[in-house]
């Protein structure tokens, strides 16, 4: 997450889009004004703010447009609870599949996870000083009383008294050699030491077979294995690891012991409520056509909009972290629309996504910038990837313009798959020279994808018309 993120404004959060995504500038501004309201919605009339309802989007567009990255950006951009789901794999209420109140509580368990993880970097620091006492009482045993007894050698550092000097008793000595340990400790000096260790077990919920009895949802008996799961005493083993396999070990059930799972989901909670984010995708696929008559599998499609509706609308949702009120999370749905319209979804679920925003197909000078000016561009993650064999991958423009050429040609006899056919170009144009790399090119070398290596890899692709293979 940026800092500050949840004070960009609408063209900063427009220009952070920008930096991975080409194109859609509409859809951009939309998201980004979306954004922005929430932040606003927070900071206004306390006797307003229950009254302002998020403007949910619908995105219509070819599939590689750039439809799910925009949403999965702009969450990333506000640190949101971001899931994702497919409007095609739910089934209507009495069927067999997952039920619409699954993404509600998919989307909590991802705010829960954001929330610990958060507060874990916050007490890393106190964690990371009960893990060195800890490993040093494994190395350095403390002496627990004065025994009176002469001094005794510990873990070669032997003790030599001066004539007339009164001997150190043992508790001086066990402190010095726990300070001295301590110091290795920082230092890395001890990390390939073995130790024997003391972990919980994972695994240690409770599973209620059979199922849920007659009534009761999903959420309540999670949360009721959740309760007899805590009930239970923690199972612990030995484990014999290095000291740095043993911090990272001991530095995580550290953090967990530290911080308040309650708080946890309180405050979890509140941020899904108040900052989630659901991506409903394929929500084309549930709309019944209109030249249809009711019957067969339409009326499923349309019992999902029904079970989708209280959820869009705003409606409480029992999870295993407690109730959870949907009407102020920001609900983007999206579709490609090719054969269903929009006005095919039921009038009432058409009513919650007053934003609509088409999404414009790709041209080539758009797979031209794709592969060029983002920060993830597909070629500056091949230059990474063989980076690390210590080979220089670079590619000149005339290349990029010509792979951009063949991928909207391509796209144009097959089916339009956006900007995903960049993935089947790079591929088939740089598989040779990932499976040489380093038996045939060694490290140090030094490869150039220029026009004519393009040609020369990819223009069986151009000629040949019977492109089914090259689908995704």
């Amino acid at each position: 997450m940026l800092e500050s993120a949840e004070f960009l404004t609408p063209a900063q959060i427009v220009a952070e889009l920008d930096k991975y995504i080409i194109g859609q500038h509409e859809a951009k501004r939309h998201v980004a004004i979306a954004l922005r309201n929430r932040w606003r919605r927070l900071r206004a009339a306390p006797e307003m703010r229950d009254e302002i309802v998020p403007n949910n989007i619908l995105m219509i567009g070819s599939t590689g447009v750039g439809k799910t990255e925009i949403a999965r950006r702009l969450a990333g951009i506000s640190g949101s609870p971001f899931v994702k789901v497919e409007a095609s794999k739910f089934t209507e209420v009495g069927y067999v599949g997952r039920d619409v109140e699954s993404m509600v509580r998919d989307l909590v368990e991802q705010s829960v996870n954001m929330v610990k993880t958060r507060r874990k970097e916050e007490v890393k620091v106190r964690a990371a000083q009960i893990v060195e006492e800890v490993i040093l009482d494994i190395l350095i045993p403390p002496v627990t009383g004065a025994t009176g007894a002469a001094p005794k050698p510990a873990l070669g550092f032997p003790t030599t008294t001066a004539p007339g000097e009164v001997p150190d008793s043992d508790q001086e000595l066990n402190e010095r050699t726990r300070e001295r340990f301590r110091e290795k400790i920082r230092n890395g000096e001890l990390d390939d030491r073995k130790i024997e260790i003391q972990v919980q077990q994972g695994g240690g919920g409770i599973s209620v077979m059979g199922g849920a009895p007659g009534g009761m949802d999903e959420a309540s008996m999670a949360g009721i294995q959740d309760m007899l799961g805590s009930m239970m005493p923690k199972k612990t083993r030995k484990r014999k690891v290095t000291v740095a396999e043993a911090r990272k070990l001991l530095l995580d059930e550290e953090a967990a012991k530290l911080i308040d799972m309650d708080e946890v989901k309180d405050e979890a909670v509140r941020h899904a409520e108040n900052s989630g984010i659901i991506f409903i995708d394929e929500i084309d696929k549930v709309a019944s056509k209109s030249s249809k008559g009711g019957g067969g599998p339409d009326v499923s499609r349309e019992g999902v909009q029904r079970d989708l509706l209280p959820i869009v609308e705003g409606s409480a949702v029992s999870t295993k972290y407690g109730i959870v009120n949907t009407d102020h999370i920001l609900f983007i749905a999206a579709g490609a629309f090719h054969v269903a319209k929009p006005s095919d979804l039921i009038p009432e679920l058409q009513g919650r996504f007053p934003i609509r925003v088409e999404l414009q197909s790709l041209t080539k000078s758009d797979f031209y910038q794709i592969l060029k000016d983002p920060k993830n561009a597909l070629t500056k993650q091949y230059e990474a990837l063989l980076q690390a064999e210590d080979v220089e991958l670079t590619f000149d423009d005339e290349a990029l313009e010509r792979l951009a050429e063949i991928a909207f040609e391509v796209n144009s006899e097959v089916e339009n798959i956006g900007a995903r056919r960049l993935h089947t170009v790079m591929s088939r144009l740089l598989n040779d020279i990932l499976f040489d790399v380093p038996d045939k090119i060694g490290a140090h070398a030094r490869i150039l994808i220029d026009r004519a290596l393009v040609e020369e890899r990819l223009n069986d692709m151009v000629r040949n018309r019977d492109l089914s293979q090259y689908i995704l």
